[in-house]
This record gives C-alpha cells, sequence and structure tokens, in this order.
C-alpha cells in the first residue's frame, strides 16, 4: 500500500487541491490566501511526519469561512483516501502539546464517526490575517473528510498564537499516532466490527 492520495474539490466559491503521503518526513508546500493557515498547517504536516501538498483559492473576499472550512474538508478527504480500509492502523491517538506558556491537547479515532470536540476562548478575533472563529469549522469539516472523531482544547496560554499552533501541532502528532501502522495488527482492521464504516463513498 502506498498511503498516498491526492484530492481536488472545485465549487463556484472554492478550488482546493491536496496531496499526502502518509510515511513522509514533514514536507510540505502550502499556498492558501491566509498566511496564518499556511504556518499552522505546515506545522501540522511536520509534527505528524506527513508530505503534505495543499493549494488552495476562493471567495475571501465575502468571507474566510468557504475556504477554511473547505480545506479542512479537502484536507480529511484527502487521509480518508490515503488511509484506504484502514487494515493495520493504530485507528486512534492523542497527544498534549506545551508551548511556551500555552498547551493544547489533540485526540483522533479514525472510527467512522465524523464528530468534533473543540473548546477554546482567544482574546483577540483575529491571529495574523486569519479569523480564529473559523477554527472550529476547519476542524468539524476535517472530522467529516476523514469520517473520524476529533477533540481539540486549548485550556490556556497567553498568547493565542501559542495556543493555536499549540493546537495544530498536537492534532498533527495525534494523527501520525493514529494514522501509524501497528505490527501487531499488520493485516486487520482495529474494530470489534470487522470493518470501520466510513460512510457512502
Amino acid at each position: 500500500m502506498s498511503r498516498r492520495a491526492r484530492f481536488k474539490r472545485k465549487t463556484t466559491e472554492t478550488e482546493i487541491s491536496a496531496a499526502v503521503f502518509l510515511d513522509g518526513s514533514g514536507l510540505s508546500r502550502i499556498a492558501t490566501p491566509f498566511k496564518f493557515l499556511d504556518h499552522m498547517l505546515a506545522s501540522l504536516a511536520r509534527h505528524g511526519r506527513f508530505d503534505l501538498d495543499l493549494k488552495a483559492r476562493g471567495d475571501v473576499e465575502v468571507d474566510g469561512h468557504h475556504l477554511v472550512e473547505d480545506c479542512g474538508l479537502v484536507l480529511g478527504r484527502t487521509f480518508d483516501l490515503a488511509l484506504g480500509d484502514r487494515k493495520g492502523i493504530n485507528r486512534a491517538g492523542f497527544f498534549v502539546f506545551p508551548m511556551d506558556e500555552a498547551l493544547a491537547v489533540a485526540a483522533v479515532d479514525i472510527g467512522g464517526r465524523p464528530v468534533l470536540q473543540y473548546e477554546a476562548e482567544f482574546r483577540r478575533r483575529f491571529c495574523g490575517d486569519m479569523d480564529t472563529d473559523l477554527l472550529p469549522d476547519f476542524f468539524q469539516a476535517f472530522a467529516a473528510g476523514l469520517a473520524a472523531n476529533v477533540v481539540v482544547r486549548m485550556p490556556y496560554g497567553r498568547s493565542d498564537h501559542h495556543r493555536v499552533e499549540a493546537a495544530f501541532k498536537a492534532f498533527g502528532r495525534a494523527l501520525r499516532m493514529a494514522c501509524s501502522l501497528d505490527p501487531r495488527g499488520r493485516d486487520g482492521v482495529p474494530s470489534t466490527k470487522g470493518a470501520i464504516d466510513v460512510g457512502c463513498r
């Protein structure tokens, strides 16, 4: 299994293409209208050790919502395709990431249930050029695209930048653990059902 995938989605609002190699070294080429989002996705790739390419453009003159949400959806779907039938993966992963005075917690269960648990409060509305109000939309869309349960919490931190960056690093490492192959379960699907339902696709 190559554990690589490409996916492209084009609508009247956005056009996004992504490619991922799950067993990479953390290389990334990210190009979206939001430099802060580029930085966060590069951090996710580096800490997840995923090779990740993403190009996105969209109607940001209206609002950033469509683009940020659709980036999450496309990335989740690309990971979904790269994982295939899920045979041999750990399925679940978690990480607690400290970054200076901030702390973030992330957990992932790639079990076919697209649910987001998200908890964070910020001192200001924007980090760089990105609206922090869009973060749960990104993670919810990622969870939907991957058909996964995703938990992201940022319990404390003085710097909003540090809190968000810690969250993306934690999420990358939780994904890395969940997507990694378990040598003891190489030929099986990690579910008592014998299969992981990823929806009607």
